[in-house]
Protein backbone atom coordinates (compact mmCIF):
# COMPACT_ATOMS: atom_id res chain seq x y z
CA UNK A 1 0.00 0.00 0.00
CA UNK A 2 1.13 2.97 -0.88
CA UNK A 3 1.94 5.46 2.03
CA UNK A 4 -0.19 8.06 1.40
CA UNK A 5 -3.15 5.63 1.36
CA UNK A 6 -3.28 4.99 4.86
CA UNK A 7 -4.05 8.91 5.47
CA UNK A 8 -7.34 10.47 5.98
CA UNK A 9 -7.34 13.69 3.65
CA UNK A 10 -9.64 16.91 3.90
CA UNK A 11 -9.48 19.30 1.62
CA UNK A 12 -10.79 22.78 3.45
CA UNK A 13 -11.97 25.18 0.99
CA UNK A 14 -12.94 28.69 2.23
CA UNK A 15 -15.61 30.79 0.15
CA UNK A 16 -17.35 34.07 0.55
CA UNK A 17 -19.98 35.04 -2.04
CA UNK A 18 -17.98 33.94 -5.39
CA UNK A 19 -20.40 31.11 -6.48
CA UNK A 20 -19.00 31.28 -10.14
CA UNK A 21 -15.46 30.96 -8.80
CA UNK A 22 -16.77 28.33 -6.31
CA UNK A 23 -17.89 26.19 -9.10
CA UNK A 24 -15.01 26.01 -11.06
CA UNK A 25 -12.81 25.52 -7.71
CA UNK A 26 -15.11 22.43 -7.04
CA UNK A 27 -14.98 21.23 -10.99
CA UNK A 28 -11.32 20.73 -10.50
CA UNK A 29 -11.60 18.92 -7.39
CA UNK A 30 -13.54 16.32 -9.03
CA UNK A 31 -10.24 16.11 -11.84
CA UNK A 32 -8.53 15.27 -9.47
CA UNK A 33 -5.83 11.63 -9.83
CA UNK A 34 -6.05 11.21 -5.98
CA UNK A 35 -9.46 12.76 -4.37
CA UNK A 36 -9.76 13.70 -1.20
CA UNK A 37 -11.40 11.32 1.37
CA UNK A 38 -13.64 14.45 2.30
CA UNK A 39 -14.32 17.67 1.16
CA UNK A 40 -15.31 20.56 3.83
CA UNK A 41 -16.14 24.58 2.73
CA UNK A 42 -15.73 26.96 5.30
CA UNK A 43 -18.51 29.88 4.22
CA UNK A 44 -17.83 32.93 5.94
CA UNK A 45 -21.70 34.15 5.36
CA UNK A 46 -22.37 33.57 1.56
CA UNK A 47 -26.14 34.04 0.38
CA UNK A 48 -28.04 30.97 -0.64
CA UNK A 49 -27.06 30.97 -4.36
CA UNK A 50 -23.57 29.59 -2.85
CA UNK A 51 -25.37 27.15 -0.91
CA UNK A 52 -27.08 26.04 -4.08
CA UNK A 53 -23.75 25.54 -5.80
CA UNK A 54 -22.64 23.34 -2.98
CA UNK A 55 -25.83 21.57 -2.93
CA UNK A 56 -25.49 20.40 -6.37
CA UNK A 57 -22.06 19.96 -6.08
CA UNK A 58 -22.86 17.10 -3.23
CA UNK A 59 -25.22 15.25 -5.61
CA UNK A 60 -22.67 14.50 -7.72
CA UNK A 61 -19.63 14.27 -5.59
CA UNK A 62 -18.19 11.09 -5.17
CA UNK A 63 -16.91 12.16 -1.18
CA UNK A 64 -19.02 13.44 1.53
CA UNK A 65 -19.20 16.97 1.36
CA UNK A 66 -19.56 18.94 4.24
CA UNK A 67 -20.45 23.12 4.21
CA UNK A 68 -19.82 25.05 7.30
CA UNK A 69 -21.71 28.68 6.82
CA UNK A 70 -21.57 31.26 9.40
CA UNK A 71 -24.16 34.59 9.40
CA UNK A 72 -21.97 37.46 7.34
CA UNK A 73 -20.86 39.87 10.33
CA UNK A 74 -17.61 40.97 8.41
CA UNK A 75 -14.43 39.39 7.65
CA UNK A 76 -14.57 36.67 10.18
CA UNK A 77 -12.80 33.56 8.29
CA UNK A 78 -10.16 32.51 10.80
CA UNK A 79 -13.50 31.77 13.33
CA UNK A 80 -15.66 29.78 10.38
CA UNK A 81 -11.85 28.28 9.77
CA UNK A 82 -11.33 26.89 12.95
CA UNK A 83 -14.83 25.39 13.44
CA UNK A 84 -15.00 23.65 9.90
CA UNK A 85 -11.72 22.02 10.65
CA UNK A 86 -13.99 21.12 13.94
CA UNK A 87 -16.11 19.32 11.42
CA UNK A 88 -13.80 17.69 9.60
CA UNK A 89 -12.09 14.04 10.23
CA UNK A 90 -9.28 14.04 8.47
CA UNK A 91 -5.24 13.47 9.65
CA UNK A 92 -3.91 15.72 7.05
CA UNK A 93 -5.53 18.67 6.03
CA UNK A 94 -4.98 20.34 2.04
CA UNK A 95 -6.15 24.23 2.85
CA UNK A 96 -7.08 26.42 -0.29
CA UNK A 97 -9.53 29.13 -1.29
CA UNK A 98 -12.61 28.69 -3.16
CA UNK A 99 -10.96 31.04 -6.19
CA UNK A 100 -8.12 28.66 -7.02
CA UNK A 101 -8.35 26.30 -10.20
CA UNK A 102 -5.99 23.08 -8.41
CA UNK A 103 -4.03 21.29 -11.03
CA UNK A 104 -4.91 17.66 -11.53
CA UNK A 105 -2.40 16.25 -9.37
CA UNK A 106 -2.70 18.99 -6.58
CA UNK A 107 -4.01 16.49 -3.94
CA UNK A 108 -1.34 13.57 -4.75
CA UNK A 109 1.12 16.30 -4.85
CA UNK A 110 0.80 18.11 -1.25
CA UNK A 111 0.49 13.98 0.02
CA UNK A 112 3.94 13.09 -2.04
CA UNK A 113 5.28 16.21 -0.52
CA UNK A 114 4.26 15.79 3.50
CA UNK A 115 6.55 14.52 6.08
CA UNK A 116 5.92 14.35 10.02
CA UNK A 117 5.37 17.41 11.67
CA UNK A 118 5.98 19.15 8.83
CA UNK A 119 3.29 21.95 6.57
CA UNK A 120 3.27 22.59 3.14
CA UNK A 121 3.52 25.90 1.07
CA UNK A 122 2.45 24.79 -2.46
CA UNK A 123 2.74 26.96 -5.48
CA UNK A 124 0.65 29.78 -7.33
CA UNK A 125 0.32 30.83 -10.67
CA UNK A 126 -1.97 33.82 -11.03
CA UNK A 127 -4.68 34.35 -13.79
CA UNK A 128 -5.16 38.27 -14.98
CA UNK A 129 -8.26 40.07 -14.75
CA UNK A 130 -9.72 39.86 -18.66
CA UNK A 131 -8.26 35.70 -18.58
CA UNK A 132 -10.39 35.20 -15.59
CA UNK A 133 -13.42 36.77 -17.22
CA UNK A 134 -13.13 34.66 -20.12
CA UNK A 135 -12.21 31.49 -17.50
CA UNK A 136 -15.50 31.93 -15.32
CA UNK A 137 -17.46 32.19 -18.40
CA UNK A 138 -16.04 29.16 -20.36
CA UNK A 139 -15.60 27.17 -17.26
CA UNK A 140 -12.16 26.45 -18.18
CA UNK A 141 -10.19 24.45 -15.85
CA UNK A 142 -7.19 23.24 -17.61
CA UNK A 143 -3.61 25.55 -17.01
CA UNK A 144 -0.23 24.62 -18.01
CA UNK A 145 2.69 26.89 -17.44
CA UNK A 146 1.79 27.84 -21.46
CA UNK A 147 -1.13 29.53 -21.11
CA UNK A 148 -1.52 32.78 -21.89
CA UNK A 149 -1.16 36.01 -19.42
CA UNK A 150 -0.24 33.72 -16.24
CA UNK A 151 1.23 35.55 -13.41
CA UNK A 152 4.35 33.99 -11.95
CA UNK A 153 4.63 31.87 -14.75
CA UNK A 154 7.64 29.46 -13.66
CA UNK A 155 5.40 28.40 -10.52
CA UNK A 156 3.15 26.83 -13.01
CA UNK A 157 6.05 24.17 -14.36
CA UNK A 158 4.89 21.07 -13.25
CA UNK A 159 8.25 19.04 -12.83
CA UNK A 160 9.31 15.78 -10.55
CA UNK A 161 12.65 16.93 -11.61
CA UNK A 162 12.63 20.20 -10.87
CA UNK A 163 10.92 19.97 -7.71
CA UNK A 164 13.44 17.52 -6.16
CA UNK A 165 15.78 20.07 -6.47
CA UNK A 166 13.53 22.96 -5.49
CA UNK A 167 11.00 21.56 -2.64
CA UNK A 168 12.95 22.17 0.67
CA UNK A 169 12.67 22.85 4.33
CA UNK A 170 12.72 26.90 5.44
CA UNK A 171 12.28 29.29 7.92
CA UNK A 172 10.71 32.13 6.54
CA UNK A 173 6.80 31.69 6.92
CA UNK A 174 6.00 34.88 5.56
CA UNK A 175 5.04 33.45 2.10
CA UNK A 176 2.93 31.10 3.21
CA UNK A 177 -0.50 31.87 1.68
CA UNK A 178 -4.23 29.92 3.27
CA UNK A 179 -4.99 29.92 -0.56
CA UNK A 180 -2.05 26.90 -0.56
CA UNK A 181 -1.40 25.07 2.29
CA UNK A 182 -1.50 21.57 3.98
CA UNK A 183 -0.76 20.69 7.64
CA UNK A 184 -1.56 17.69 10.18
CA UNK A 185 -4.41 18.07 12.18
CA UNK A 186 -2.75 17.70 15.45
CA UNK A 187 0.05 20.14 14.83
CA UNK A 188 -3.28 22.67 14.07
CA UNK A 189 -4.79 21.81 17.40
CA UNK A 190 -1.48 22.13 19.46
CA UNK A 191 -1.18 25.72 18.76
CA UNK A 192 -4.88 26.24 19.06
CA UNK A 193 -5.44 26.64 15.58
CA UNK A 194 -6.54 30.07 13.76
CA UNK A 195 -6.28 33.34 15.80
CA UNK A 196 -9.90 34.84 15.92
CA UNK A 197 -8.38 38.39 17.02
CA UNK A 198 -7.34 38.72 13.68
CA UNK A 199 -10.90 39.51 11.89
CA UNK A 200 -10.67 41.45 8.56
CA UNK A 201 -8.10 40.85 5.51
CA UNK A 202 -4.70 39.91 5.93
CA UNK A 203 -1.63 37.18 7.20
CA UNK A 204 -4.05 35.47 9.59
CA UNK A 205 -2.22 32.31 7.61
CA UNK A 206 1.50 33.77 8.40
CA UNK A 207 0.45 33.92 11.94
CA UNK A 208 -0.36 30.92 12.33
CA UNK A 209 2.81 29.39 10.53
CA UNK A 210 4.99 31.50 12.63
CA UNK A 211 3.38 29.69 15.59
CA UNK A 212 3.43 26.66 14.30
CA UNK A 213 7.10 26.75 13.52
CA UNK A 214 7.50 28.30 16.99
CA UNK A 215 6.21 25.12 18.06
CA UNK A 216 8.46 22.86 16.54
CA UNK A 217 6.62 22.01 13.25
CA UNK A 218 9.24 22.51 9.87
CA UNK A 219 8.03 24.28 6.77
CA UNK A 220 8.13 22.78 3.58
CA UNK A 221 8.26 25.38 0.39
CA UNK A 222 6.86 23.01 -2.58
CA UNK A 223 7.92 24.12 -6.06
CA UNK A 224 7.02 22.82 -9.10
CA UNK A 225 4.04 20.59 -7.60
CA UNK A 226 0.79 21.14 -5.89
CA UNK A 227 0.10 24.08 -8.43
CA UNK A 228 -2.91 25.99 -7.74
CA UNK A 229 -4.20 29.16 -10.48
CA UNK A 230 -5.37 31.99 -8.37
CA UNK A 231 -8.56 33.75 -9.84
CA UNK A 232 -8.53 37.32 -10.49
CA UNK A 233 -10.66 39.60 -7.62
CA UNK A 234 -10.43 43.01 -6.55
CA UNK A 235 -8.87 43.73 -2.74
CA UNK A 236 -11.02 43.23 0.04
CA UNK A 237 -10.99 45.86 2.27
CA UNK A 238 -7.48 46.04 4.24
CA UNK A 239 -8.61 48.72 7.27
CA UNK A 240 -7.38 45.42 9.63
CA UNK A 241 -4.01 45.02 8.26
CA UNK A 242 -1.47 46.83 9.93
CA UNK A 243 -3.30 45.55 13.36
CA UNK A 244 -2.85 41.72 12.08
CA UNK A 245 0.80 42.02 10.64
CA UNK A 246 1.70 43.55 14.28
CA UNK A 247 0.27 40.40 15.86
CA UNK A 248 2.00 37.87 13.64
CA UNK A 249 5.09 40.42 14.56
CA UNK A 250 4.60 39.78 17.78
CA UNK A 251 4.59 36.22 17.52
CA UNK A 252 7.66 35.83 15.99
CA UNK A 253 9.48 38.59 18.38
CA UNK A 254 7.71 37.18 21.59
CA UNK A 255 8.07 33.03 20.11
CA UNK A 256 4.46 32.94 20.93
CA UNK A 257 3.06 29.31 20.43
CA UNK A 258 -0.33 29.15 21.10
CA UNK A 259 -3.24 31.57 20.99
CA UNK A 260 -5.47 31.80 23.64
CA UNK A 261 -8.64 32.72 21.12
CA UNK A 262 -8.17 30.54 18.69
CA UNK A 263 -9.46 26.64 17.50
CA UNK A 264 -11.65 25.48 20.50
CA UNK A 265 -12.80 29.21 21.44
CA UNK A 266 -14.19 29.10 17.84
CA UNK A 267 -15.98 25.82 18.11
CA UNK A 268 -17.11 26.79 21.63
CA UNK A 269 -18.88 30.05 20.70
CA UNK A 270 -20.30 28.42 17.91
CA UNK A 271 -21.88 25.76 19.71
CA UNK A 272 -23.44 28.21 22.28
CA UNK A 273 -24.62 30.96 19.96
CA UNK A 274 -25.89 28.30 17.18
CA UNK A 275 -25.52 30.51 14.70
CA UNK A 276 -23.72 28.52 12.13
CA UNK A 277 -25.15 25.60 10.15
CA UNK A 278 -23.93 22.78 8.49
Amino acid sequence: MNRTESIKVTLLISTYNWKEALSLCLKAVTMQTRMPDEIVIADDGSSNDTREVIDHFRQRCQVPVIHCWQEDKGFRKTRILNYAISQSTGDYIIQIDGDIIIDHHFIADHLNQMRPHTFLRGSRAGLPEVFTRQVLADGQIDFTVFSRHLHNRFNAVRSRILAFFLCRRSNDVRHVKGCNTSFWREDFVAVNGYNNDLSGWGHEDIELAARLYNNGTQLRIVKSLAIGYHLYHKFYSRDKEAGNLASYEEVIKQKIRYCNNGYKEAVQEVEKDGKVWR
